[in-house]
């Protein structure tokens, strides 16, 4: 009988940060599974709580047989089903009217020397390879959308009142779009996945000095330091994977 071990190791965390009354993101850390997420939720802690961890618990429990493509295809239908779920039937139980139950998303999916990223809102997924820092994923947020459309520059953006408003999250709008990417990786890469909370307050350059660590657990270990040095007005979360 062949035992498959996975090339990969994971180290995950999260932390209600120093403001928030009560943490409203999740996270999922299956290295055997080749299957990592970080959801942060929205809609005051309770809803937002709910909508984070039902997201990890449904992706937590999809089969993990198959190729990349299959697996993606899951993830996808989970998600879709889930923003019906959040976008009805959640709506209408709950206390308020018509209150906003709904959650980021972004997920990583390895296969050998594979891996698709899959995301709606702004938890981001960085790739450092190399030496190198990327920024896989792009926001869904309307300060990424008003860069793009060259209205406004990245630093006038980042003064906006309207910063964190989402264009996408899962829940918000009775139609989901999930950006995906899938792209080759390389002994060496590191991956990580986190919230809005951990990268706004750390430059490219402390990411990167953090990812470049020995272990995951380390890198992990650094990005939390850094992270709590500073305000934490949000909550925080990531993982680090490494191939």
């Amino acid at each position: 009988m062949e035992i498959s071990v996975s090339p990969w190791r994971s180290a995950a965390r999260t932390d209600i940060g120093k403001v928030r009354a009560g943490n409203e993101d999740a996270f999922l850390d299956l290295p055997d599974q080749g299957l990592w997420v970080v959801a942060d939720g929205m809609g005051g802690h309770q809803n937002g709580a709910l909508a984070s961890r039902l997201i990890v618990e449904n992706l937590a429990e999809l089969p993990a047989e198959g190729g990349l493509e299959e697996r993606v295809g899951r993830v996808r239908q989970c998600l879709h089903h889930l923003n019906r779920r959040l976008g009805q039937e959640l709506t209408v139980t709950a206390e308020r009217p018509d209150p906003v139950i709904g959650s980021t998303v972004v997920a990583l999916l390895t296969d050998n020397e594979r891996a698709a990223c899959i995301w709606a809102g702004d938890s981001r997924c960085y790739l450092w390879r190399r030496g190198r820092l990327y920024q896989l994923s792009r926001d869904h947020s309307l300060v990424q959308q008003l860069i793009d459309e060259n209205q406004l520059s990245p630093e006038e953006a980042a003064r906006h009142p309207a910063a964190h408003a989402l264009t996408r999250a899962v829940g918000a709008s009775e139609h989901l779009v999930l950006d995906i990417l899938e792209f080759d990786t390389y002994p060496g890469d590191t991956l990580l996945l986190c919230s809005d909370g951990l990268y706004q307050s750390l430059s490219p350059d402390a990411l990167g000095a953090a990812l470049n660590l020995p272990s995951t657990g380390m890198a992990l270990q650094r990005l939390f330091d850094l992270a709590l040095d500073g305000p934490a007005r949000d909550n925080l979360s990531a993982v680090v994977i490494r191939r």
